[in-house]
This record gives structure tokens, sequence and C-alpha cells, in this order.
């Protein structure tokens, strides 16, 4: 058995889980999310809680079974807490020059290629970007989908990896870069 499938999944107030020919559908105030869960896991809701255990006589081998456990319970409690609270994520853009602006769902970046790029995000994911004097420019995701709103970030990072000689990139705010000392620091 998985350590985190065995811990049971307390249903916040406001979140309805429903459980129907193995989808769990998890409606809350941010959202609705729905998940397949594998025939080897059996899932009960009862008491305000959601209890995952596996199933001893399915033909998948034992091993597969235990990461199932814990698979299917992690992202149900994703999807529950995306639907309660909601998940947020913010970029730094660090770089002379590098910008970004939205309308609506579409961002524009200026990282210092000869072109804009653009990007059109999903319906689910809510951006906002800030720009303010002296200060490098922000995007600010949020979603109740922790897997897509992941995925949103990551190619967006794609456009401009952070890098470890200036330390220019896009990055998570907070987000440490551990740099290196050039060509001429190792002449010396």
């Amino acid at each position: 058995m998985s350590r985190i499938g065995k811990l049971p999944i307390s249903i916040p107030a406001g979140v309805t889980v429903t459980l129907d020919n193995g989808v769990v559908c998890v409606k809350g105030p941010k959202g609705e999310l729905s998940q397949k869960v594998d025939r080897s896991i059996i899932v009960k809701i009862a008491d305000g809680h959601i209890t995952f255990e596996v199933d001893e006589n399915s033909p998948v081998n034992y091993k597969q079974k235990q990461a199932f456990h814990g698979l299917y319970r992690a992202l149900v409690n994703n999807m529950v807490v995306g639907v309660s609270e909601g998940y947020k994520k913010v970029l730094e853009l660090v770089g002379v020059g590098y910008r970004v602006s939205n309308q609506g769902n579409l961002l524009e970046f200026s990282l210092g290629y000869t072109h804009p790029i653009f990007i059109m995000l999903p319906k689910e994911v809510k951006v906002e970007t800030k720009s303010e004097r002296n200060q490098n420019p922000v995007v600010i995701l949020e979603s109740c989908d922790k897997a897509l709103l992941g995925l949103i970030c990551a190619k967006i990072r794609s456009f401009r990896m952070p890098e470890p000689y200036k330390g220019k990139g896009i990055l998570f705010q907070g987000e440490v870069i551990r740099r290196k000392s050039g060509k001429t620091a190792a002449a010396k």
C-alpha cells in the first residue's frame, strides 16, 4: 500500500464529489474537474472524506497497483484543492528590454528576439500582467487545474530559459538561479 494513497481526503464545504463509472467529478466555487481512475483502485466517498483502496483481485501487477494508489489519490487531492482554493503561479521576466502584455487570454512577449512571441491561453486560466517602473515585468497565472497551470508555465519558461551566467530569463518569483563565473574568471 502506498503511504500517500492511504491518507483520506477531506471534502471542504462548498465542494461536491461524485463517482460515476470510474470517473471522479469534483465541483466547487472555482470550477469543475474530472479524473478517470484505473479499475485496480477502489474509490469510496463517505462522511465528508474520499478514500482509496487497492483492488487485490485486479489483474494489474502489485507494483503498478501501488503506484496507481498514490497517483490517483494525489490527482484527486489536487482537484479538490483546485476547485476550493485554486492555484497561482507568478513568473518574472529578468532581462533588459523584456516585456509582456496581455489582451484577455492572449499574451505577447518581447524577449530580445527579432519578433514578438504570442501565446493564447485556455479559458480555464486567468492571466494578469504587471509592468512597473524599475521592476521586472510579472505574469500572474491562476487556475483550478494544477496540471494545466504547470504545463502553461513550462511552455512560457521555454521561450527564455533562465541562464546561469547573467541570470536572465523567465523565472518563478522567488526562484534563485545558481550563478556561474564565465571564461574570464577561469583564466586568472
